[in-house]
C-alpha cells in the first residue's frame, strides 16, 4: 500500500480542483475584475493536477513491475534488462505527459487558441526550421529510445568508454552516466554509444575473465608457476572455480611473457582477483625463484691486455 500513497495527494488535489471548477461554473456571473481570472486559473491547475496524477501513476506502475526482479542478485542479467527498459520507457511517458499538459494549458488561453490556426497553417515551414535547429536534441531522444530496446548496454553493466573502466549508473533519454572505478562520473550523450565503439564486459552474463601478465627471465620454471597458481586460487573466495590458465604468450629479447586467465562472478570481483593473483605470484617468485626475475645480461668477450 505504501507505493500507492504517492498517488493519494495529487489525486485529492485534482478532485478538489474539479469540485472548485463546478462551483466557478455555477457562480461565473459573480466574478468580476481581477477575480475573473480565477476560473481560468482553476482550469490550468486541473490540467496540472491530472498531469501530476499521471506522472505518479507511471512511477507506481514501474515499481510494481520491478518488484518481480532483484537486481542485487549475482545472476541479474534479465533484471538489469527490465530495469533499463522500464526506466527509459517511464522517462518517455513522463516527457509526453508534460508536453501534452503544457500544450493543453496553452490552448486554454483564448488568444493563443486563435493564433493556433495560423500556427498550423505554417506548420510545414516551422517544422523544417525546428528540425534543423533541434536535430541534435531530437537525435539524442531517438538514440535513448533505441538504447532502451536494442540494449547495447544495461544498468550496472561493466564498460570501457573513452579509455575509462566503470559501470553504467544512469540511462536517460539524452545522456548516460558511467561511474568510473575511482568514483568519478563520466557523462556522455546517448548518441555517443551509437556512433563510437566501446567495450561491454557483461553484455551476456555477469561473470567475467580477468588477465594477469607476468614478465620473467627465460629460466623461470613454468610448471612451478602453474602449481602456485592452483594453490593461490584454491585459497581465495574470489575465484568462481571456472577458468584458470597460465600460458606463455610471448618471448622477447630480455623477458618471457606469461598470461594468466582467471574467472570471477562479476567485474568488481574479477578486478580484486587479478590484483590478488598478481601480488601472490610476484611474492612467490621473489621468495623461491629470485633468479627468474627479469635481468639484463652483458657478455664480455676477450681480455684486456696491458
Amino acid at each position: 500500500m505504501k507505493i500507492y500513497r504517492r498517488l493519494i495527494i495529487p489525486l485529492l488535489v485534482t478532485i478538489c480542483l474539479v469540485i472548485a471548477k463546478l462551483y466557478f461554473k455555477e457562480e461565473s456571473s459573480s466574478w468580476e475584475g481581477i477575480w475573473s481570472w480565477l476560473p481560468h486559473m482553476n482550469t490550468i491547475l486541473i490540467i496540472s493536477g491530472f498531469a501530476w496524477c499521471l506522472l505518479a501513476f507511471t512511477g507506481i506502475l514501474k515499481i510494481i513491475f520491478l518488484k518481480q526482479y532483484d537486481i542485487s542478485k549475482e545472476d541479474n542479467l534479465r533484471a538489469r534488462k527490465i530495469y533499463t527498459q522500464l526506466n527509459i520507457l517511464q522517462k518517455i511517458a513522463n516527457f509526453i505527459i508534460i508536453i501534452l499538459g503544457i500544450g493543453l494549458i496553452l490552448i486554454s488561453f483564448e488568444p493563443i487558441r486563435k493564433i493556433g490556426v495560423g500556427v498550423f497553417a505554417s506548420a510545414g515551414v516551422a517544422g523544417i526550421i525546428i528540425g534543423f535547429s533541434a536535430q541534435k536534441a531530437i537525435g539524442a531522444l531517438i538514440a535513448g529510445i533505441q538504447i532502451a530496446f536494442a540494449q547495447p548496454f544495461r544498468l550496472d553493466d561493466a564498460v570501457v568508454v573513452e579509455g575509462e573502466w566503470g559501470w553504467i549508473e544512469e540511462i536517460n533519454l539524452t545522456y548516460v552516466v558511467v561511474r568510473i572505478w575511482d568514483q568519478r562520473r563520466l557523462v556522455l550523450p546517448t548518441t555517443y554509444f551509437l556512433e563510437n565503439p566501446f567495450q561491454n564486459w557483461t553484455r551476456t552474463s555477469a561473470d567475467i575473465i580477468g588477465s594477469v601478465f607476468l614478465y620473467t627471465d627465460y629460466i623461470v620454471p613454468f610448471d612451478e608457476l602453474r602449481k602456485e597458481l592452483d594453490r593461490i586460487l584454491e585459497n581465495t573466495s574470489l575465484w568462481d572455480k571456472k577458468t584458470k590458465i597460465l600460458q606463455v604468450t610471448d618471448a622477447k629479447e630480455g623477458t618471457v611473457e606469461s598470461r594468466i586467465l582467471v574467472s570471477a562472478r562479476n567485474s568488481p570481483t574479477a578486478w580484486d582477483l587479478r590484483v590478488h593473483v598478481r601480488e601472490k605470484m610476484i611474492e612467490f617468485l621473489q621468495k623461491n625463484y629470485p633468479q627468474s626475475l627479469p635481468r639484463t645480461r652483458i657478455i664480455l668477450e676477450g681480455e684486456v691486455k696491458s
